[in-house]
């Protein structure tokens, strides 16, 4: 034990980023893993969480879609939504891409197409739209847009539309991991509902790049 003046020396350390201190024989050890992989996930969750209030990252669609939109023919673009991927979003056995209501930026349907969508029962029965996606290497194909309501434990129903039909495909294709960061955008072509998905992956000083 080292003291200096009469009184007990104070350590610190640090280690992998967590502070350890001791003091004579009262040692304060590094935190347990379990509360390293909590810690981690509080601080992804939080990431995801800043990407919809940051105000700092105006979205902007890259300009390779914005120049293949116009050479379809197609305008009225705009941002649906913006969101960090679940396990749920690229997992093969539920085959969907969720967008919740609460998440969606602008509206993107035609009261006519809210009506359709409406119209049907829930998941296998709901009424779907076959619409065009443009996926990030810009390869076209089609997917289907349905309308859910997901039951809670309480009771209550959360409202939410869904990428479904081809998505694990589209998935698979474009290597979608859980935490990645993607953007769905509509515009219309001869009024017809379109869509394009923009993945985009953080840099260190906080703002994204998009590819």
């Amino acid at each position: 034990m080292d003291v200096v003046d009469g009184e007990m020396k104070i350590e610190k350390e640090y280690d992998q980023g967590f502070r350890v201190e001791h003091e004579g024989d009262d040692h304060q050890g590094r935190l347990p893993e379990s509360s390293k992989i909590k810690k981690k996930k509080q601080k992804m969750a939080t990431r995801c969480d800043q990407q919809y209030t940051t105000p700092s990252l105006p979205p902007d669609l890259p300009i390779k879609f914005r120049k293949r939109i116009r050479a379809l023919g197609g305008s009225d673009i705009a941002l649906v939504i913006q969101k960090c991927l679940f396990k749920t979003d690229v997992s093969s056995g539920h085959i969907r891409l969720s967008i919740p209501f609460n998440q969606i930026r602008q509206t993107f349907l035609t009261p006519q197409a809210t009506e359709f969508l409406n119209s049907g029962d829930n998941k296998k029965k709901c009424s779907e739209m076959e619409v065009m996606l443009i996926e990030p290497s810009l390869h076209r194909g089609t997917i289907s847009l349905k309308k859910w309501e997901m039951k809670k434990a309480s009771g209550s129903a959360t409202s939410m539309y869904v990428l479904v039909g081809q998505w694990n495909s589209v998935a698979w294709r474009i290597t979608l991991r859980e935490d990645e960061t993607v953007q769905l955008w509509s515009f219309r072509i001869n009024s017809k509902l379109c869509l394009a998905l923009v993945k985009r992956k953080a840099k260190s000083n906080g703002y994204f790049i998009k590819f």
